[in-house]
């Protein structure tokens, strides 16, 4: 953990993954963390997991959350003056060698960097490593116009959203111990999602040809720290429809795939149902996952 200015908490390894410079190809063996050489490239396990779903139908859309020193490098470098440069030339450079090899990504950087000042907040909590409830209403918000047209055809819902407070304690306050100890919780705003008619939450739809996988970017405000405010449930909102749900509390690279391929291996017939898979994950994975990124098969 890092202690920035105006009581801004970041993690380490976010800030190595930016220091890195590049870090694939011939490059990721030299900066990454993974335990194995060979799985140090992410993009020949992104690549084949890409044709894989594309052989059965279903398009990828990769989601990396930018790194919250990108967003706010001032925070963390009071003087500093990029130029109008952003902060990650490296990860704009990576997605571009992604859409060359038919990659669908979405870069959330420019959405954040626009919106880093609003008046519901920052788009990153202060105290917490995760995007605050606003960078997740903003993340959905940007999915929904990228998949609408995907979903034409879909049984719409009726859903009620509402703004409130919330008060949480951080992640990183723990991992700061005796330095942040005397830390006040954060108060964040959050966009509550319920259905119309009820007041219900939002449940996971298996049915849904909508699946979003990833890290705890996945269950943030909607599992924990808070519940109805989560990225699934802003997207149920956003499209008038739920989708599914794989969300995993550790690493969102290869981790969250291997837990795919047991639900298929547990429901054969699990892919046949989706025909859009938004992977989400933090892009710190890209160098610091230490299990590396393996090619990992989405069925038998």
């Amino acid at each position: 953990m890092i202690a920035g200015t105006d009581g801004w908490l970041f993690l380490s390894s976010d800030v190595r993954f930016l220091s890195v410079g590049q870090f694939w190809g011939a490059d990721a063996a030299k900066v990454s963390r993974a335990h194995k050489s060979e799985s140090a490239d992410p993009i020949p396990a992104i690549v084949d997991f890409h044709e894989q779903l594309k052989k059965r139908g279903i398009e990828l859309l990769l989601l990396p959350v930018p790194p919250k020193a990108a967003i706010y490098p001032e925070k963390i470098l009071p003087n500093v003056d990029l130029h109008g440069e952003p902060a990650a030339p490296w990860l704009a450079r990576f997605y571009q060698v992604l859409r060359e090899r038919g990659i669908d990504v979405v870069d959330l950087a420019s959405v954040f960097s626009r919106d880093r000042a609003n008046e519901r907040g920052s788009v990153f909590c202060k105290t917490d490593s995760h995007w605050s409830g606003f960078g997740c209403v903003l993340a959905a918000q940007t999915i929904a116009e990228k998949i609408r047209e995907k979903l034409v055809g879909q049984q719409r819902k009726n859903y009620a959203a509402d703004w409130k407070e919330t008060t949480i304690k951080g992640d990183l306050v723990d991992l700061g111990g005796s330095k942040t100890k005397n830390i006040e919780p954060e108060k964040i705003a959050i966009r509550t999602i319920s259905d119309k008619e009820t007041g219900a939450a939002t449940t996971p739809d298996p049915n849904s040809p909508l699946l979003i996988m990833g890290d705890s970017h996945t269950l943030v405000f909607h599992d924990f720290l808070a519940e109805k405010s989560g990225l699934l449930d802003q997207l149920a909102y956003e499209t008038g429809s739920a989708p599914d749900l794989i969300g995993t509390r550790g690493s969102g690279a290869t981790a969250v795939r291997i837990t795919l391929y047991r639900r298929t291996r547990k429901e054969p017939d699990y892919l046949a149902k989706k025909k859009m898979i938004v992977w989400c994950f933090a892009a710190r994975e890209f160098t610091e996952s230490d299990q590396g990124w393996d090619k990992v098969p989405v069925g038998q």
